[in-house]
């Protein structure tokens, strides 16, 4: 039997563009002699749809265009995901299914039966989890159908009281066909193979893994669909960040000669390939193709603007520089040598007068203090006036260049540097910017060398240095990692050896900012735990603040 995977890259509650690249992906598995093409979880809506579910149109559509997809499957088989009702009387009203389709007809629907219910998964919500276990048949073969998180209860901290293999195994299936939605973050294909591996290894029988590639607003899937054999070695694998389709011969992966070595993938590339394709997607499921940055010399911005131009293509970054009387002039000179490296258009706008003007207005209710953040945000924020007004006037969507390190401890201006439609960098550690330059001077010099290599500055008074209200980033940020990833407490991370005070000051500084990470855009998701959806905080909790 020949099984095809189809990785492909859906576009939540887009219908007519989901079943057409379904059907497109069917025909061609079809004409290439697949027998079964598999695609993904709730390929058909879209994941993750969210409260769209909670509208009755919206699953009605999605089985419409089930009728339409299996019209198209009489001489190949197809498994499908979507959400289905749940007909029975008590429960969720939904299940998140996968369907069977064989000589032009629905055969069986099998259902999710773990339902995951943490960080940005909040499955529970919607769908009633399935209890009654049962293979599907296809060409004489028995295949354990199974949903992305029924394969993940094999780790050594179990969060379910059911296995689902478990519950398969007495049929006696031949193979186990997993479809999932599985987002990216850097640890994630490390963890996710793992996973596979050891249901591979537990079940002796050969593995299909299909998952979704493409951004959905912050969520990232990187593909890496692949086939597994019975002794839990990785066949082959389709490719990272790009939709992709094979086509296996079941016998082969059951007896396997050739077996393809993974690649190690440098984890700093994978970053930088996740954020492209986050910014390439959400622009194009907006319906949008020119971003706005504000470029200010600095690495922050120099990077979010040379990842927006490979992604959006150098003529659509459309840079402002905006000095002030505290600017430097080397800033200018970094920001305008690095629009030319890349060809994006550029325009200077000086905020001087803007600055006086407000600083005028306000003197005579400012009392005569002394110069003080309202003076330094009061910049920030005419910086983000400007952008933001341009931004309307041309349709541009302003990309937010705050790093993970600044949106931790509120180092960022609410209404100035923190505007935007998307934050870029918001899951990157300070560090990890630095290394994403060298990445992308790896063969040549883009970002100019002096941005690299400069103290980072904000630039709001004279000779501010960010190592003024921070300590050195990679200090800040293995605190803040252990802190945000890790969610070791103060204690813990004091044993790792960190200055108390300083631990003290920093979770601090970060459980106080939550209101500010409230209002800030949806931050592009690379870490196992990001600021956003997968991270719910009080903003008035006394904990540690």
């Amino acid at each position: 039997m020949k099984i095809a995977l189809a990785q492909l890259n859906y576009h939540i509650g887009n219908f007519s563009s989901n079943v057409q690249k379904i059907i497109n992906s069917i025909q061609k598995a079809e004409q290439a002699g697949a027998d079964l093409v598999v695609f993904a979880e709730l390929a058909i809506s879209g994941y993750p749809p969210r409260d769209f579910l909670e509208f009755d149109d919206f699953i009605n559509r999605c089985n419409l265009a089930l009728n339409e997809i299996t019209s198209h499957c009489k001489r190949i088989g197809a498994i499908v995901g979507l959400p289905t009702f749940n007909q029975g009387k008590k429960g969720k009203p939904l299940y998140n299914s996968a369907a069977f389709i064989a000589d032009g007809q629905v055969k069986k629907y099998i259902h999710k039966s773990l339902l995951p219910n943490y960080d940005i998964f909040d499955e529970y919500r919607y769908f009633e989890p399935n209890k009654t276990f049962e293979i599907i048949e296809f060409q004489d073969r028995k295949i354990a159908l199974t949903i992305c998180e029924d394969l993940w209860n094999v780790q050594d901290n179990p969060l379910y009281t059911v296995n689902p293999m478990d519950e398969l195994m007495p049929m006696n299936p031949d193979l186990i066909i997993n479809i999932a939605a599985s987002p990216f973050n850097y640890h994630q294909i490390e963890i996710r193979t793992e996973i596979l591996r050891r249901n591979a290894e537990k079940y002796k029988i050969p593995l299909f893994y299909v998952n979704h590639v493409g951004a959905q607003t912050e969520l990232i899937f990187d593909g890496g669909s692949l086939v597994m054999s019975a002794k839990g070695q990785v066949v082959d694998e389709l490719h990272y960040f790009e939709e992709d389709l094979k086509i296996f011969e079941l016998d082969d992966i059951c007896n396997p000669e050739d077996i393809k070595i993974k690649d190690n993938k440098p984890v700093i590339g994978m970053i930088h390939n996740a954020l492209v394709m986050g910014i390439r997607n959400y622009f194009q499921k907006l319906g949008f193709q020119k971003a706005i940055i504000g470029l200010s010399g600095g690495i922050d911005s120099a990077m979010t603007a040379a990842l927006a131009a490979e992604a959006l293509g150098h003529e659509n970054v459309y840079n402002i520089l905006m000095p002030s009387e505290f600017s430097s002039e080397h800033s200018v000179n970094d920001a305008i040598k690095l629009a030319e490296n890349l060809k994006m258009p550029y325009d200077v706008i000086s905020i001087a007068e803007a600055y006086d003007t407000l600083e005028n207005t306000l003197k005579p209710h400012f009392k005569n203090l002394p110069f003080n953040i309202a003076e330094e945000n009061i910049q920030a924020r005419i910086r983000g006036v400007l952008l933001m007004a341009l931004s309307n006037k041309f349709g541009y969507i302003l990309l937010n260049t705050s790093n993970k390190s600044e949106v931790a401890v509120g180092y960022s201006t609410l209404y100035g540097d923190m505007n935007g439609g998307l934050s870029v960098l918001g899951d990157v550690y300070k560090t990890q910017v630095f290394e994403l330059a060298h990445y992308i001077n790896r063969e040549k010099e883009i970002i100019p060398f002096h941005i690299i290599s400069k103290p980072p500055s904000a630039e709001l008074r004279p000779n501010q240095k960010d190592t003024d209200s921070l300590p050195e980033y990679d200090i800040l940020d293995e605190i803040l990692y252990q802190y945000i990833e890790n969610r070791l407490g103060p204690k813990e991370i004091i044993a790792l050896g960190f200055d108390e005070n300083l631990v003290k000051r920093i979770l601090k500084l970060v459980n106080m900012s939550e209101y500010k990470r409230y209002q800030t855009p949806p931050i592009l998701r690379v870490s196992s735990k990001a600021f956003g959806m997968g991270r719910r905080m009080p903003i008035v909790g006394k904990y540690l603040s």
